[in-house]
């Protein structure tokens, strides 16, 4: 690889179609307030590194980035690219992710509505992040020691994993399909309306109405909190291991409980049983 050592940059396409690159404590800021820096690239690393210019890294097939910082004015900075990996790094732009594939962030702050739209084959581990509309419509995500503090997450997501992660999220996971979460904490309101083929495995779920209008809902040694008015028209299997506020008309299934505040079935078509132990 070339190697470019403190560099500055701030015009137009200023290493576009650059090929075999390493860039180290360089900056991508300036007057000429120059868009898409690394715009169809292909094998790009970066190190400790500062973006504040839009659009930088557009269809780049093998990108690397470490150690750098991606301001609020460095927006939309990794679209429809392959083969991305992110470490140690803050992305503090609007839309820092979108339609690209096969990507890995690691260790990275991350501040960034409409985050990750479109994107599949994503493994994050041991990041933070704030965002609304996080993850939308994306596929095949793999995700491990996650604090995600935002709302409207995960909604259409389909073939994800999430394992000790802690969702702080209105309206996460409205209509994902094949999703697994385990040993993690999942705190808002309205959590996993239409949901098809979700489970739910040794997990702490907070928030008024969570789990209604779901299909092929399983829950496995779970404790709700705060949960009034769950599983209404869902098909679920529960089993939950303290006392629930409320539950209402689920459609079909067996919920295993210790105990109930209020069991509400006034809908003919609630056929789904609740069995608390005397």
């Amino acid at each position: 690889m070339t190697t470019i050592c403190g560099k500055s940059y701030d015009e137009e396409r200023a290493l576009y179609g650059s090929s075999g690159l390493l860039l180290r404590a360089c900056r991508f800021d300036g007057p000429a307030d120059g868009e898409s820096a690394l715009k169809e690239s292909r094998d790009i690393a970066v190190q400790e590194c500062y973006f504040n210019l839009r659009y930088p890294c557009w269809h780049v097939d093998g990108l690397r980035i470490r150690g750098c910082e991606l301001t609020p004015k460095c927006r939309a900075a990794i679209w429809y690219s392959r083969h991305v990996d992110v470490s140690e790094s803050r992305l503090h732009g609007i839309k820092a992710c979108r339609e690209c594939s096969g990507v890995s962030l690691r260790a990275c702050d991350i501040i960034s509505p409409e985050f990750g739209w479109f994107t599949d084959h994503v493994r994050m581990a041991d990041c933070k992040a704030e965002s609304e509309y996080f993850m939308l419509r994306s596929r095949e995500l793999d995700f491990h020691h996650v604090v995600l503090h935002g709302k409207y997450s995960f909604q259409y997501v389909e073939n994800a994993t999430l394992e000790h992660c802690e969702l702080h999220t209105k309206d996460a996971l409205w209509h994902s399909r094949n999703v697994i979460v385990r040993d993690s904490v999942l705190d808002g309101e309205y959590l996993a309306w239409f949901a098809e083929k979700l489970t739910l495995e040794r997990c702490t779920i907070i928030g008024t109405q969570p789990l209604c209008y779901c299909t092929d809902l399983v829950l496995r040694d779970c404790e709700m909190i705060n949960t009034d008015l769950s599983f209404e028209k869902s098909h679920v299997h529960a089993t939950l291991t303290a006392p629930i506020l409320s539950i209402k008309n689920p459609t079909s299934g067996l919920i295993r409980v210790p105990g109930v505040g209020e069991l509400i079935m006034d809908d003919p078509d609630a056929k789904g049983r609740v069995v608390v132990p005397d």
